[in-house]
């Protein structure tokens, strides 16, 4: 029995449905380089590696790689950020238009685009170079006008918190968002939670959780700090990706777990990414949580065994 058949759904109607969901996605967004090459000697100039490049790859990250999450499970994908007026940003849009999503990038000619350059030789990522700013006030406040006309047109909205500034205005959102009837998802960042209150579902992995609310020495432990602060934020739900461990969804009513799908890890980068997008979709086909979280946990267990920022694909997930 497959996944789709344990959870009662047809794979003509998901798809269906899938296809008819919006989701409003809003966050940082980043440009992904990948340099691809390979490493036989030291450099005589310092006890370096040399990699010599043979190709490089281009991806839509941050809160630009929930959109395509969303896009390659078959939804329909805005994504509202804020880019600097450069070759970057260039590259995103046409990134973000390959994949079918509608992307308003406000242009802020006072900041560089974020970009995260990795080189990697045999299969082995050797440095990660950031390149980031934060975007102006003027810029974000525009946004937000923007984030207001486009809200009513969604089913769902997910704020991508990758703390490069781009969600200033997050508990504005999150009032619009409430008040207009449209359930709010939020992959958090930093040890602040207070600006998410009231939000459907934060969506914390393991360690962010910990930075938070402090470590725990049992399942009962974690449950109690789980639930202190869902009812502190006034939050419908937390849910907790725990890496090997799987996932843990706490609401009012209990915590529902489910262990890993993953057969194989490979790269985490773009998990939680995976995670939230997959949810979001489901949640805006009206497919129950614990049901969206089963897809969204056998999505991340797809993502996990590819190299970089991936995505789940709609075949790869019914085939499960």
């Amino acid at each position: 029995m497959n996944l789709l058949q344990k959870l009662n759904l047809q794979p003509a109607e998901l798809a269906a449905r899938l296809a008819g969901a919006r989701v409003l996605v809003v966050g940082d967004v980043m440009l992904d380089r990948y340099w691809f090459g390979d490493v036989s000697r030291i450099s005589p100039e310092a006890p370096v590696p040399v990699a010599r490049i043979a190709r490089m790859e281009e991806r839509a990250g941050g809160a630009a790689n929930v959109a395509r999450n969303i896009a390659s499970l078959g939804g329909k994908a805005t994504l509202l950020s804020v880019v600097g007026d450069d070759e970057a940003a260039g590259a995103l849009q046409r990134l973000l238009e390959a994949d079918g999503i509608t992307a308003s990038l406000k242009r802020d000619p006072h900041i560089a685009t974020t970009v995260k350059l990795r080189v990697v030789a045999r299969q082995q990522q050797l440095i990660r170079l950031d390149f980031e700013d934060a975007p102006s006030r003027e810029v974000l406040a525009d946004k937000l006008e923007d984030y207001q006309a486009v809200l009513a047109n969604h089913d769902v909205v997910i704020l991508s918190d990758y703390g490069k500034g781009g969600l200033t205005h997050v508990s504005r959102m999150i009032e619009l968002a409430r008040a207009a009837g449209k359930p709010v998802l939020i992959d958090p960042k930093g040890d602040d939670y207070a600006k998410y209150a009231g939000a459907t579902l934060l969506t914390p992995n393991r360690s962010e959780f910990r930075q938070v609310a402090g470590s725990w020495s049992s399942e009962e432990k974690l449950a109690e700090k789980a639930e202190s602060l869902r009812s502190e934020l006034a939050l419908d739900a937390l849910l907790v990706t725990r890496s090997e461990e799987g996932m843990t969804l706490f609401r009012a009513d209990g915590a529902l777990h489910q262990p890993t799908l993953a057969r194989e890890v490979y790269d985490v980068s773009g998990a939680g990414d995976t995670v939230i997008g997959t949810l979001g979709l489901a949640m805006a086909a009206g497919l129950p949580l614990p049901v969206a979280m089963s897809l969204a946990n056998a999505a991340a267990g797809i993502v996990v065994a590819k190299l970089g920022t991936a995505v789940c694909h709609q075949d790869e997930l019914f085939a499960l």
